[in-house]
């Protein structure tokens, strides 16, 4: 059986009281008394529950998130899920604010990062941008003990924690291995739509969909990607413009968001046969799908990515490992048959 702490106080001679003054570094215990206890918790191998330990304590998880505003209806979903694990607050002990910054932003982003005050959190939150002054915000927080988590979209080369998301670079092979299959050995060209090339999420997406698409299917050249912000009505001027003046277009991949104007681009021209890879589920994109504007969207599940930070920066606080396992976001592929 695991030692316990009542092993502990009976191997050192002390009372239960005095072990858990040690175990919790509380003042008041003599030094000589320390070491017997910390010398009785080496002798018998005892590994302390943190997160019983917090929880008998009822410690509570401060936690900030920091999300950018605008109509995104995928990052409103993310900002619903968010909003939904604040009032679960009392039965998982946090305490959770929210934070919004303007798309594509990354100044705005900083400061709001560089206004937290690290005495004041146990974990950080973010939709990152990669910029170098996210960075340097980020690493501001981490040289202060404060743990950070990306969500969606990641900040590699910085000292974050952990990224909540799919792996990108496959999100962007599977939309290339769809639209190939779905073209079918036609010979045409590819149009790709991103939101911002600063975002981690949509590089990568762009790299694994143009090194599939350039090795497996050799006959479909890439246009793009066009950057639109997001923005529908950018993501439907970029799209008709493509589709009026080049007549060899034979499929659309748009892998940020926009897809209202993606939708109206595709709506005026229903006559031409575009195979049309999509990303997220929304009211939007589901009703693409089911009316055969979309052909598939790839999807991420932005609930378990909120629920996934709230437990990595939960274990991190308490100098605890997250199982990688359970935290492993998968890649969802919806076609009209399939949709939830």
């Amino acid at each position: 059986m695991r030692p316990t702490v009542h092993d502990i106080a009976a191997a050192a001679g002390v009372s239960l009281a005095t072990v858990d003054r040690v175990l919790n570094g509380r003042p008041g215990v003599r030094r000589q008394t320390v070491e017997k206890v910390e010398g009785a918790v080496l002798r018998l191998g005892y590994v302390r529950d943190v997160t019983a330990a917090n929880l008998a304590r009822r410690r509570v998880y401060p936690l900030i998130f920091v999300v950018p505003g605008g109509p995104n209806s995928f990052m409103r979903n993310l900002e619903t899920e968010i909003r939904a694990a604040a009032e679960r607050s009392s039965a998982e002990r946090t305490a959770i604010t929210i934070e919004t910054v303007p798309a594509f932003d990354p100044g705005a982003l900083a400061r709001v990062l560089e206004a937290i005050d690290p005495a004041s959190v146990a974990g950080v939150g973010l939709v990152a941008t990669d910029t170098a002054e996210v960075r340097e915000a980020v690493a501001r927080l981490t040289d202060a003990g404060v743990h950070v988590a990306t969500l969606v979209s990641d900040l590699p080369g910085s000292s974050r924690t952990h990224f909540c998301g799919i792996d990108n670079l496959a999100a962007g092979r599977t939309a290339a291995g769809l639209i190939g299959r779905f073209c079918h050995r036609r010979h045409g060209k590819v149009l790709m739509v991103a939101g911002s090339m600063k975002l981690s999420d949509h590089m990568d997406r762009a790299a694994g969909f143009t090194e599939l698409l350039q090795a497996e299917f050799p006959d479909l050249e890439i246009l793009g990607p066009v950057e639109a912000n997001d923005d529908a009505e950018r993501v439907k001027q970029a799209v008709m413009d493509a589709l009026e003046t080049d007549p060899e277009i034979i499929a659309v991949y748009n892998l940020g968001a926009g897809s209202r104007g993606l939708i109206e681009a595709l709506s005026a021209h229903r006559q031409r046969a575009l195979s049309v890879v999509a990303h997220e589920v929304t009211v939007h994109s589901r009703q693409a799908l089911a009316d055969g504007l979309f052909d598939a969207v790839i999807n991420q599940d932005c609930g378990h990515e909120v629920r996934s930070a709230i437990r990595v920066l939960k274990a991190r606080a308490d100098g605890l490992d997250p199982l990688s396992a359970q935290e492993r976001i998968r890649i969802d592929i919806f076609l009209k048959d399939n949709l939830p």
